[in-house]
């Protein structure tokens, strides 16, 4: 198949890009290179320098394409509490402008990477995709507003989705194939990294008072070369069935801040300094998934989901 990938270029987008490429899929990169990196990119993927804000460049960049991955959005749940207008002209604005292009086009799949942040404060452990859609923060507003417009084109031009519910992705490519970095990053194992290799003073850890047995958030990390293989199985899925997806990408395993700090400190054998701040707003104490559905529907799990290999595969990247 012909696969346009919005984001491409990115942390998480290259290595969908790998998967598809190893699938034997042609792939045309779009991306405007504002955290995306020119060394993330392969040489067998075409690559178009171009942004989702400009309609008239989309359009003309999806021609011709069998499906459209969109991975573009801005995802730091902090920052869109503090700048909710750029986080409504990018995911919102700029994910409307994927979509037209994509019904103009004549694109009839689209698989969005969406967020665990739709569900808000969790009503019980783990989440499944029968929980309520509550956000707590304007990042997961818009992700959920995505997926809202998506079923309306499902209902209205027969465009095929499938919504994946992020939990937290990490790690790097297991063959260490992707070298890298993100830029700016605000997640919490990057973070980390960067503290390891003397990039940043310490790790700030944002509240120590939570109701988790070390009083520190509790996510459910995802390695992301499991997260890029859910992404084939996803298109296969909405190709073969003629139907919309929507499922939780998770592992159901819970680990707090300072239990990554520890697997960190111990596999990078560095100290890694941390710094208790006041919590953030938005963060609840403790998200993991269900992932049945994947399992079930699409016949994926995690297999590179364990915290030891998404701390060295990301330490392999960092400490060169």
């Amino acid at each position: 198949m012909k696969i346009l990938i919005i984001g491409g270029a990115g942390y998480i987008g290259s290595h969908v890009v790998q998967e598809f490429l190893n699938g034997g899929h042609e792939v045309t990169v779009f991306d405007n290179l504002s955290s995306g990196l020119r060394e993330n990119l392969f040489p067998d993927a075409r690559f178009v320098h171009g942004d989702i804000m400009d309609y008239t460049g989309l359009v003309r960049s999806a021609q011709g394409f069998d499906a459209l991955i969109h991975l573009a959005a801005y995802k730091a749940a902090g920052e869109s509490m503090l700048q909710p207008e750029k986080y409504s002209v990018n995911n919102i604005n700029g994910t409307v402008n994927i979509i037209n292009a994509a019904s103009e086009c004549g694109i009839k799949k689209i698989i969005f990477s969406s967020s665990a942040a739709v569900y808000g404060k969790p009503q019980y452990i783990p989440i499944d995709e029968k929980h309520p859609t509550n956000p707590e923060n304007y990042y997961g507003f818009t992700k959920l507003e995505i997926e809202n417009i998506l079923g309306w084109f499902d209902r209205l031009r027969g465009i095929y989705f499938a919504s994946l519910r992020y939990f937290n992705a990490a790690g790097y490519d297991v063959k260490g194939r992707i070298k890298g970095r993100e830029l700016n990053p605000a997640n919490l194992i990057p973070v980390i990294m960067e503290a390891a290799c003397g990039m940043r003073h310490a790790v700030q850890i944002f509240g120590s008072d939570y109701d988790t047995p070390d009083g520190t958030c509790i996510r459910d990390y995802i390695h992301v070369s499991d997260l890029a293989v859910a992404h084939i199985k996803a298109l296969d899925y909405i190709s073969t069935h003629n139907k919309s997806l929507t499922v939780n990408l998770g592992t159901g395993n819970g680990f707090s801040v300072l239990q990554v700090l520890e697997s960190a400190r111990r596999i990078s054998g560095k100290p890694i300094p941390s710094q208790t701040a006041a919590r953030r707003a938005g963060d609840p104490a403790k998200l993991t998934a269900s992932a049945n559905l994947a399992k079930e529907i699409l016949g994926w799990q995690a297999q590179y989901s364990d915290m030891d290999t998404i701390i060295r595969t990301s330490w392999d990247v960092y400490r060169k």
